[in-house]
């Protein structure tokens, strides 16, 4: 149930951000201030994920680590 939940609050986000990126298009030249909002945020998310995901002391801690 908890998977389901969150497959439809990701799809229902995605297309929200979708809407408002076609919707900055639309409004295009004051819009491409926020694409390049857009692009620089998913820039730094992705960095950020690279710096979780290649982090091996976070791995160490958070499975050796009593709660």
């Amino acid at each position: 149930m908890e998977k389901i939940g969150y497959i439809i609050l990701t799809t229902v986000a995605l297309a929200w951000l979708i809407a408002i990126f076609f919707g900055m298009i639309n409004a295009f030249p004051d819009g491409l201030i926020g694409i390049i909002i857009f692009i620089g945020l998913g820039l730094l998310f992705i960095k950020v994920l690279q710096d979780r995901l290649s982090n091996k002391e976070d791995d160490y801690y958070s499975k050796t680590v009593k709660k």
